[in-house]
């Protein structure tokens, strides 16, 4: 007797483990509609996070390559007025001059094609394309300094 009223409980405890251990299919169903409403609750914040970064690198983008087309013009305005100068000193000299300056234009012109050609590819590759155009510029302002200093000498 004592076996069947233990075999008899542990089978009622089981039953009722499995019994409300089981959801129902509706309550699956409601479950699983919750969970695709926070997924695409979670898209739709991401998606708008994405497009606010794009806004921002886009407006940086502008920014910087407004300032950078203001310095080329400067450059550019530098070596004409240098070159303008040089007319009245020794023909020697302007020969020297003259390499000097083609080579400063041409690398003022391939900046400006640069900045112009520059596609977005990812912020990665942004601050990578700012750091070395900002880089460059600095070496042409260098260049062009050097230039002007050693005729003044």
């Amino acid at each position: 007797m004592k076996i069947s009223i233990l075999y008899i409980t542990s089978i009622l405890l089981l039953s009722l483990t499995m019994l409300l251990g089981c959801q129902s299919r509706a309550k699956k169903v409601e479950n699983a509609e919750d969970k695709v409403q926070d997924a695409k609750k979670d898209l739709a914040d991401s998606k708008k996070d994405l497009y606010q970064i794009r806004l921002d690198t886009i407006s940086n983008y502008v920014q910087f390559k407004i300032e950078a087309e203001k310095l080329i013009i400067v450059q550019e305005k530098n070596i004409a007025d240098f070159k303008a100068s040089l007319k009245s000193e020794k023909k020697e000299m302007n020969a020297d001059y003259d390499k000097k300056l083609l080579a400063l234009e041409n690398k003022n012109n391939e900046l400006k094609k640069k900045l112009a050609d520059y596609k977005d590819e990812g912020q990665d590759k942004w601050n990578g394309f700012k750091n070395e155009f900002n880089h460059d510029m600095n070496e042409l302002g260098k260049a062009f300094k050097d230039l002007t200093v050693e005729n003044i000498e």
